[in-house]
């Protein structure tokens, strides 16, 4: 991460479509496993999903429970909690230019070996 990106502190549902479906592309394998805990400004535990694009570095409030719930509500989804391969892969043609999805996603897997 970038130090000088401002960091955004903000709710998964209050995202745009395009954001969400960026994120979905990255964590195609669900959120609560990627979920990081923080303390904010006035001393309170925080958990939130990280998500960095080019110019802001995302923190996605949610417990583990509304992870799983809103994998679970979503239809990009199986039943398992992974993306679609139909949905990952009409994502990752409408996003293959940006850089930052790319990044995470090879980061993410970098972590799971």
């Amino acid at each position: 991460m970038e130090p000088n990106k401002p960091k955004i502190i903000k709710d998964y549902n209050k995202l745009d479509k395009n954001l969400q479906e960026q994120i979905k592309l990255v964590y195609s394998d669900g959120f609560a496993d990627h979920l990081i805990h923080f303390f904010d400004k006035n001393g309170i535990k925080v958990t939130a999903l990280p998500f960095e694009t080019e110019d802001k570095y995302y923190m996605l409030r949610m417990t583990e429970n509304e992870a799983i719930r809103i994998v679970d509500e979503d239809d990009d989804f199986d039943e398992d909690g992974f993306l679609k391969n139909e949905v990952k892969q009409d994502y990752e043609d409408k996003y293959s230019d940006l850089d930052h999805v790319a990044d995470q996603i090879a980061d993410i897997n970098e972590d799971d070996d």
